[in-house]
């Protein structure tokens, strides 16, 4: 089989292939040529191209999230490889195994004044597992044997039970095009041998005592999993426990409380102890509601247990007492069999009270509702299709996504790792090419679909995939938060009001669009707007929105909520 000449391709090329890596990104360039070689001659690979370096990164994202699986990204030297900060960074909280490589330049010549020659050394080290620097220079044994246990510890780390992206920077000389027969391909794998999480009969002690008390458990960003999800349920029905779910957590149940802010802004001061637990347990990653954030930071239980295998010295609430590192399925797969006293209190059924009031109250809000961004997203969960994929923008897109009760068939996604508005598109896109026989969904708003345009400029773009762009001519976040909204900058510097569309970028991209202005219109054409397009292309809804008039809406349905 033919590849690139160069040892050290080959050796790399080899151990992605052992550690069962399958789909490579390559962002043209000349440096990472002979990676671009390797894989694309390669037949266990398949090969993607992207132009823009930091679309690609958060493309693979998608795709790391739909298959879950490792994913490489490669990029040539010079500034190309800093494009892929964001995504490695949001990669880096979420525990996602993206394998970042970048071509260098020679160590000789950096700072010597040639082109795309940067300093590539550590340049993503605060977010990566592993770094690890090598050259072609050295074809010795000893360095094929430094090579391979560089690569097995790098990958051990990226796929491993605690996951997350590593980054091999490769110097390379020239001449970069040469091709041979593979040399090498003798990869020899390590096996880290890991023993999976036991609690000991002294901690399933302490938890059975801990349980009969208020128990308030409150889950992240999570993947769905149905025997989670089951072991949760049962969970619950103990009376003592409280669920606090997102729609990010992928979870569902009648007796979960689904919309956590919603719920909150019921509560009034003078209850705060009635609905305060005595044990928190958190499970998953990024929790979305700063509610409940700040509810838990002034109102702390006696202990909080924090559950999961990533960042375990992580203390969000400010009283974590106890860090199980250890899956959320471990810990409840061996907590299920436990004896402990249940049902002595009633703090489940308190909570659940509220939630129902508060979605009562939140019905006759939507019925008298005028045209807005609250009004749309309304709408627009009352359409979605049954087992899609949706992908929400942050800022006020999830934030608003939250006050709805989640869709049992539906998969909710979003960025939480960072909160950037960087890459929302990018990974709805990659997402959408991992999985092409569902239906995905992105909502988005327009300063993250302008900012973001490039993750439309690619070959991948399936008829699967569906935008709804919501255009209120700004970042309306700036409108909802506390502080901005009163501040002479707002319009110019928080809000950056603009008077962009989103026709030309679809039409450029061969996007189907539409767009509409007003109830009676998003409501004609949402019917028809997530079927098959003649012309087998992706379609995207622009709906315009009254800019001054959104917060001013939202800001009316908490107080309505509260009165």
């Amino acid at each position: 089989m033919i590849s690139s000449n160069k040892l050290i391709i080959q050796n790399i090329v080899s151990g992605l292939k052992t550690y069962g890596i399958r789909n490579v990104i390559i962002c043209p360039g000349s440096r990472n040529a002979p990676f671009s070689i390797a894989f694309d001659n390669h037949p266990d690979f398949q090969t993607m191209v992207i132009h823009d370096e930091r679309s690609a990164a958060f493309f693979a994202l998608g795709m790391i999230d739909q298959l879950q699986q490792p994913i490489a990204i490669i990029c040539t030297s010079g500034s190309a490889i800093q494009n892929f900060a964001p995504a490695v960074s949001e990669a880096y909280y979420r525990q996602l195994p993206l394998i970042v490589i970048s071509a260098d330049r020679p160590k000789a010549w950096i700072d010597q004044g040639d082109g795309q020659t940067i300093r590539q050394m550590n340049v993503l080290t605060d977010h990566v597992r592993y770094f690890i620097d090598f050259s072609d220079e050295n074809v010795s044994n000893e360095y094929h044997w430094y090579v391979q246990r560089e690569l097995n510890q790098a990958l051990i780390l990226a796929t491993g039970n605690s996951k997350g992206p590593v980054h091999l920077n490769v110097g390379l000389h020239e001449s970069l095009y040469d091709v041979s027969e593979i040399h090498t391909n003798n990869f020899a794998k390590f096996d880290l041998v890991s023993t999976k999480s036991y609690l000991t009969k002294e901690t399933l002690d302490h938890i059975s005592g801990s349980l009969n008390s208020k128990v308030l458990l409150l889950c992240g960003q999570m993947n769905k999993n149905e025997r989670l999800n089951h072991l949760i349920s049962q969970f619950a029905r103990n009376t003592n426990i409280a669920v606090l779910v997102e729609n990010t957590s992928n979870l569902t149940d009648t007796n979960f409380v689904h919309c956590i802010d919603r719920t909150l802004n019921m509560i009034t001061e003078d209850n705060l102890e009635k609905y305060t637990p005595d044990l928190l347990i958190s499970i998953g990653d990024a929790v979305v509601s700063k509610r409940i954030k700040t509810f838990l930071r002034n109102n702390k239980p006696k202990q909080h247990w924090k559950i999961g295998t990533s960042f375990p010295f992580m203390d969000t609430y400010q009283c974590m007492t106890h860090s199980f590192e250890m899956t959320a399925l471990d810990f409840f797969e061996q907590i299920s069999n436990i004896n402990y006293s249940s049902n002595t209190k009633n703090f489940g059924s308190v909570w659940r009270q509220k939630d129902f009031l508060a979605k009562d109250k939140s019905v006759d809000f939507l019925d008298q509702l005028e045209y807005s961004d609250f009004q749309v997203y309304d709408f627009l969960f009352q359409y979605l299709p049954e087992n899609s994929i949706l992908h929400m923008a942050n800022s006020s897109v999830v934030r608003y996504c939250q006050l709805f009760d989640p869709l049992k068939n539906v998969e909710y996604y979003c960025n939480r790792g960072t909160s950037g508005i960087d890459g929302s598109s990018s990974t709805a896109v990659g997402a959408s090419y991992a999985i092409p026989d569902k239906t995905h969904v992105l909502i988005t708003g327009d300063v993250s679909f302008f900012y973001d345009s490039n993750a439309f400029w690619n070959k991948y773009l399936g008829k699967n995939l569906r935008i709804i762009l919501i255009n209120n001519s700004g970042g309306g976040i700036f409108r909802i938060i506390p502080g901005p909204s009163t501040s002479p900058q707002l319009d110019e510097f928080f809000e950056a009001t603009h008077e962009t569309n989103a026709e030309g970028i679809c039409k450029s991209f061969h996007i189907n669009y539409q767009s509409v202005n007003s109830k009676f219109g998003l409501q004609t054409v949402l019917t028809d707007f997530f079927t098959e397009a003649l012309n087998q292309r992706p379609k995207l809804l622009e709906i315009h929105t009254p800019r001054e008039l959104n917060a001013d809406i939202l800001d009316a349905y908490f107080n309505y909520l509260k009165s």
